[in-house]
């Protein structure tokens, strides 16, 4: 047979009948970024900088080129991101963009491997696992492997599930992560293995994938298939990374290999709001990116559209302290306005009283409350702004909650669509199955070993002699679940109607039976169904819903703006790519921002600047860092120190008020810097 030799899809990136006046339509900075040449490309877009329209340009730029859209990847760590850039895209091209590859990592590592799955042993139809799913998996596999966690001290299953997202994550053996991050584990490291080794060995044998299988998985199907590798590497002529600061070791690894090939790979991102190291992010990928990468062209986007001159004068002059980093000097559009204002307090309430205040101050001002953020370095310390802000009637959103995706009784629901999807999913069987009256863990398992055996569990379970399994008293729920199962088995086309069948016929009794607020359920189920009627199958919204609500990195990232009159609430990890027009940074002592955690290590300490950094440059107008001088603990009355951060700019960057208060005590009574 004669040879066959493959072409390679011709295009001409030439701009030559551009519809967008690119010119007129960006600044001098993001002009040669949308228009530079073929080749490795790294872009430092500072805070506020436009990095998101830069981005959009450069895809039209591209397809107005005449890539074709098959040809480009837009690797984004939101879905709102990525559709959002999509949607700016289409509005200047007025065209569709179907055929463009993009999402967020996760997103598209699903889509391969839905293609290639069968190669790593997986069916096509894998379920992927919230991380709910997960922990409850590992806490199966604990119980197989023979340990008695009521006997026997053993980590619970979200410390096992955390030890081992990290190590898959940062490509780390266990023994090193448990060193690192759980040294108290040390001498349980053997039965931890023996742990993981069933988890991984059961997600193999029901077909399950957890949400790192998503990026594991993948770059082992790019490194143990060259065909494979070969036919993406091949197709993604142009790849676009935004926020690579973020990006893991998994992650960098897969970018590489597929931009192996044309090596036109475009990364985005900002050094200095590199934050993530705890989920695995790896701070070097964007500092070493052009030692990587020959001949890689690096630009700056240092125009800042967001901030007034003193607040980003401010955080130059913080950010410049950092020992490793892109030199970059953020320069304002904007004109002249107030100095942000450093203000210590004599203790935590004397300062969420202060913000309470000042926040109502600003809104019987004019300022709307949706305008207006408290932003701190970790969770616990907003409870007495909480309560303050209750006390005056103030409200606010609170954005380190549950959320939707982790309720139980959202997952409950899910779980039924899951088994119609994957019938071998033997969590979500477990989950349905222990919702029954007098079903329990030993009845979920009989009934589960029963079906499993059956190539259609759904037929199997629906049969009467399946009853025979259930005890007297679980008789009559368990034959409702039968006919439930059969009423669902032909609305398979429509999850949005499964939804209102699995609610109607039994599950909003379950509802009102088990919590206090089970109206509000029922409205959040029943628009959860009303988002459902969107998708015209049930793999697309498993898919679409586990990797809206799945990992962390877009759980801390997928904020966005809100219409509700509220002030926001927020840890700094989740307030990275928003902005306020009034901000209140709290809790800005040593020990509490940074944390006392980073003081043994220097490259902790510096990833609390550049947090440090992300927060000062959330606030568009007016900026407030505060501190208590003292902390009422267990151990008494703890003396606090201004945080570094602060000492660290100069006095003339900022004005520092003194606080008086209806005893007469000022901060000249408590306030110290030593």
């Amino acid at each position: 047979m004669p040879q066959v030799y493959k072409l390679e899809p011709s295009f001409s990136k030439e701009a030559k009948n551009l519809t967008i006046d690119y010119e007129k339509e960006l600044n001098h900075e993001q002009l040669p970024i949308v228009k530079a040449e073929d080749g490795p490309i790294l872009v430092i877009a500072g805070a506020g900088s436009g990095k998101t329209r830069t981005v959009t340009y450069r895809v039209a730029y591209l397809v107005e080129s005449g890539v074709p859209l098959r040809n480009i990847l837009l690797v984004t760590f939101t879905n709102k991101a990525a559709k959002e850039m999509k949607y700016r895209v289409e509005g200047l091209l007025k065209r569709s963009l179907q055929g463009l590859w993009a999402g967020t990592f996760h997103h598209v590592g699903n889509l391969i491997l839905r293609k290639h799955a069968k190669k790593l042993g997986y069916s096509k139809n894998f379920t992927i696992m919230d991380r709910g799913d997960s922990k409850d998996l590992i806490a199966r596999s604990t119980k197989e492997a023979g340990i008695n966690i009521k006997e026997k001290k053993f980590p619970k299953a979200d410390v096992i599930q955390d030890v081992y997202s990290y190590m898959v994550n940062s490509r780390k053996e266990l023994h090193t992560v448990i060193a690192e991050k759980h040294p108290t584990l040390f001498e349980m490291q053997g039965e931890i293995k023996h742990v993981l080794d069933i988890y991984e060995q059961t997600k193999k044998t029901q077909s399950l994938m957890d949400f790192d299988d998503l990026l594991s998985k993948w770059l082992e199907l790019l490194l143990e298939f060259p065909e494979v590798l070969e036919e993406y590497a091949g197709r993604f002529n142009y790849i676009l990374v935004d926020e690579y600061q973020d990006t893991n070791l998994v992650q960098a690894q897969v970018i590489d290999l597929l931009a192996s090939k044309h090596k036109n790979l475009m990364v985005v991102g900002d050094d200095s709001q590199s934050i993530y190291k705890f989920r695995a992010a790896e701070y070097k990928n964007i500092i070493e990116f052009p030692g990587r990468y020959n001949n890689c062209k690096v630009f700056k986007i240092e125009t800042n559209y967001r901030s007034t001159p003193e607040i980003l004068s401010f955080a130059n002059e913080s950010i410049k302290n950092a020992e490793e980093k892109f030199e970059k000097n953020l320069r304002p559009v904007r004109k002249k306005g107030v100095n942000p204002i450093v203000v210590s307090f004599r203790d935590v309430h004397q300062q969420a009283t202060f913000v309470a205040q000042r926040i109502l101050e600003q809104y019987n001002e004019g300022m709307p409350m949706n305008e207006m953020a408290i932003i701190y370095r970790s969770h616990y310390h907003c409870l007495e702004l909480q309560m303050e802000l209750t006390r005056r009637g103030i409200p606010y959103e609170l954005r380190s909650g549950l959320r939707l995706f982790e309720e139980a009784h959202i997952k409950d629901v899910m779980s039924y669509l899951k088994i119609f999807h994957n019938p071998q999913d033997g969590l979500s069987w477990y989950r349905i199955l222990k919702l029954l009256p007098n079903v329990g863990q030993k009845t979920a398992e009989k009934i589960w070993r029963s079906i499993q055996k059956s190539e259609d569990p759904v037929g199997e379970i629906i049969k009467p002699t399946t009853a025979s399994l259930v005890t007297r008293g679980g008789q009559d729920s368990f034959k409702q679940l039968q006919l439930l199962l059969k009423v669902l088995a032909g609305q398979q086309g429509s999850p949005s109607s499964m939804m209102e069948t699995i609610l109607d016929n039994g599950y909003s009794d379950y509802l009102q039976m088990t919590y206090a607020n089970h109206s509000m359920r029922a409205d959040e189920l029943r628009e959860l169904s009303n988002y459902a009627s969107e998708y015209e199958s049930l793999e697309k919204f498993l898919s679409a819903m586990v990797l809206v609500g799945g990992t962390k990195a877009e759980e801390i990232t997928a904020g966005g703006s809100t219409e509700k009159e509220a002030v926001v609430l927020t840890t700094v990890h989740q307030a990275k790519g928003l902005e306020w027009r009034v901000v209140f940074i709290v809790w800005l002592a040593d020990g509490r921002f940074p944390s006392y955690r980073s003081f043994d290590k220097k490259e902790d300490l510096e990833e609390e600047r550049r947090l440090f950094y992300v927060a000062v440059t959330r606030s568009k107008d007016q900026l407030y860092l505060a501190y208590p001088i003292t902390y009422q603990s267990r151990e008494g009355n703890i003396v606090l120190k201004a945080s570094r951060f602060l000492k660290e700019v100069s006095e003339h960057r900022y004005e520092k008020w003194l606080i008086e208060d209806e005893l007469g005590l000022s901060d000249d009574d408590v306030e110290t810097w030593d």
